[in-house]
């Protein structure tokens, strides 16, 4: 079984509510463990501008999403086309790669390219640099 986490309760210094049917609990877990929690009543100004702001936010992310999606497919095309019109002896055609492909790989996904997919794609364009067995250091 078990242990329970410790809750933390901090007063709301606009109306100091008290744990009741009728107010509003607030809870965050802490980093190193444990919960924070904080009550307000029905009518506390610092509940408004938090569920002000936690809207305002949504909204934003929203709009942010939809912008991007109107232009990432084209974004993307001027890229791929600007790649293939690169002469394929340059020294930037690894970094070309590697760009082409993350960005590619964000566009087969609706979320975000994770981190071990970045990691899979640099490796491939930038592997490590393997030791020289003809050059030894002393």
């Amino acid at each position: 079984m078990t242990d329970k986490p410790e809750t933390e309760r901090v007063d709301c210094t606009d109306c100091f509510a008290l744990p009741g049917p009728d107010n509003t609990r607030i809870a965050f877990v802490r980093i190193g463990g444990g919960i924070s929690e904080t009550w307000h009543t029905p009518d506390c100004p610092a509940l408004a501008i938090m569920q002000i702001n936690s809207e305002e936010g949504s909204k934003r992310v929203r709009e942010q999403e939809a912008w991007a999606r109107g232009v990432f497919p084209a974004a993307h095309e001027r890229l791929r086309k600007a790649a293939d019109s690169m002469p394929t002896d340059a020294a930037a055609q690894p970094f070309v790669d590697a760009l082409t492909e993350l960005v590619q790989a964000q566009a087969d996904t609706s979320g975000v390219v994770v981190l071990h997919r970045w990691a899979e794609i640099l490796e491939r364009h930038f592997p490590p640099e393997l030791p020289d067995p003809d050059r030894t250091t002393e």
